[in-house]
């Protein structure tokens, strides 16, 4: 974005946020964050619309991370673990004044499931209504299916949402909050739907702005004109944390910023070459320096948070440059005069794929291309956009890109396991590698229901990840907000599915 134009979104008047007197109900509330509105349709960008609580899904997850109720009130399963029978919520309507029928939230999985998106590595054979019941049939037992039903892509729309050819055209939920003005991808607000069937919320109008820019929304957090602002640069943590009018937030949560490695590429499919550039990597100065949370240098690919997946007694990834000169020099690479390594006459050149909505990573791609140029490596950095990533992916050009991969998008991190290392990978997975003993790990896991076994399950895919590397962890994440002493009640999100909005209230 132009930066005369980040000028304008900055210096913007506190009045265009429509802050009132406390008490009224035509007071705003302010949000700022990096995630741009690139479309109405849930599988693509549905986050947007759940975090701002516009639209639900059959379930929803808890403040403890746990399953909870959402559109459906209750679910079984029967004894052959094959049918599940889902409940809805009794007085549930759409912001268009129709009711949340079986019927009509059928429409939504059915798409869901034939969108690309978490449904579409779910064994379903077949989804009906039975009343007020969504009933889905599974060729195979699948235990994790409620809180793939949490994923965002499964969000349920009115009928009055689409268009006779099944694309979205408004973004017609249920949830306390209905869309008033929408004008992508920056900007979206909505206020409280009196048809709502919870409790009403004190906080009545929501201004959502797209931000992508860190230094942009830092800056609106010091001048008060927004109230939540979500994803701060490490840098400017320090500065926000002594400002008067300003709460800061932290807290770790299930996401791993990582390098996504073609495997398939000449360079990169040798193992060893693999392992070398994950020792060349200085996570602690990493974590240190640009996170400015020593705790966040990753030794696994999964963070301590995520209780269940993360294995103690594996071994640390570490920083060792003598060991990986050694695994380079057996590869073939050889060193020249100007310090860069060579095989066959031909340099060991990568680019590396990165974006700025995070604004951590380009600093980030920018220290490992420093680190990696130490053993010879010349690493170019190219800072563009996130969805560069999975067209990369899909066209093959890809060679290697720095992400941030949330592993809470569904509740349990099977979901997004599936995608990421199916047999031919994951838009922000596996690329060009694949694993049998990875895949019927997953495959057991998604039927398994003793815990022991599901442990085994769970430690085996992290030994082999952990020792093909076709994704090189980096940092775990720390997750960012600021908000403004005229909030109340304020707590975030560590599986950020929600912006909790309908929890807080007007402190000022």
């Amino acid at each position: 974005m132009p930066a005369l134009v980040l000028a304008a979104i900055v210096l913007v008047p506190a009045s265009a946020f429509s802050q009132v007197p406390q008490g009224s109900n035509t007071r705003v509330l302010g949000v700022a964050a990096p995630w741009e509105i690139g479309s109405l349709d849930p599988s693509k960008a549905g986050y947007v619309f759940s975090r701002l609580e516009v639209s639900e899904t059959l379930v929803d997850v808890d403040a403890q991370g746990a399953l909870a109720g959402g559109l459906a009130r209750t679910w079984e399963v029967s004894k052959d673990q094959l049918t599940w029978r889902f409940k809805l919520r009794p007085n549930a309507k759409f912001h268009d004044g129709t009711p949340v029928t079986a019927e009509v939230a059928l429409r939504s999985l059915e798409r869901a499931k034939a969108n690309p998106g978490v449904l579409g590595n779910t064994p379903i054979k077949r989804m009906t209504a039975q009343g007020d019941v969504v009933v889905i049939e599974l060729s195979k037992a699948f235990a994790s299916l409620p809180a793939f039903l949490a994923h965002t892509s499964t969000q349920v729309l009115a009928l009055s949402s689409f268009n006779p050819d099944g694309s979205v055209k408004a973004v017609i939920g249920s949830g306390p909050y209905r869309i008033t003005s929408l004008s992508p991808p920056q900007k979206l607000e909505v206020q409280y739907f009196e048809g709502y069937d919870g409790a009403a919320p004190a906080v009545r109008r929501i201004s959502y702005l797209a931000a992508g820019r860190g230094e942009t929304r830092g800056m609106l957090a010091e001048s008060g004109q927004v109230d939540l602002v979500f994803t701060h640069d490490a840098a400017a943590i320090a500065r926000l944390k002594q400002k008067p009018g300003v709460t800061f937030h932290t807290l770790p949560i299930p996401r791993t910023i990582y390098l996504k490695v073609n495997a398939g590429h000449p360079l990169l499919k040798d193992v060893n070459v693999r392992r070398a550039i994950s020792l060349v990597i200085d996570r602690d100065g990493i974590a240190g320096a640009i996170l400015r949370e020593p705790k966040a240098a990753a030794t696994q690919l999964f963070p301590a948070i995520l209780a269940e997946w993360s294995v103690p007694a594996l071994p640390p990834l570490k920083r060792d440059l003598s060991q990986a000169r050694a695994l380079l020099q057996a590869a073939g690479w050889q060193s020249g005069a100007d310090n860069l390594l060579r095989k066959d006459g031909k340099p060991f050149n990568l680019t590396l794929r990165t974006f700025s909505d995070r604004p951590e990573l380009p600093p980030m791609a920018a220290a490992i291309q420093a680190q990696l140029k130490e053993v010879g490596i010349n690493l170019q950095v190219s800072v563009g956009n996130s969805s560069e990533i999975p067209a990369g992916h899909q066209d093959g050009t890809l060679e290697l890109a720095l992400l941030a991969r949330n592993y809470s998008l569904v509740p349990d991190p099977l979901g997004t396991l599936l995608q990421d290392f199916a047999a031919n990978g994951g838009d922000w997975g596996a690329m060009g590698w694949s694993s049998a003993s990875v895949r019927s790990s997953l495959e057991s896991l998604s039927t398994q229901v003793d815990p022991a076994r599901r442990s085994a399950l769970r430690g085996s895919l992290a030994t082999v990840l952990q020792a093909e590397l076709p994704v090189i962890p980096i940092a775990w994440y720390q997750h960012t907000a600021t908000s403004s002493k005229r909030l109340g009640n304020v707590s975030i999100d560590p599986m950020e599915r929600s912006y909790r909005i309908s929890q807080m209230r007007w402190a000022q």
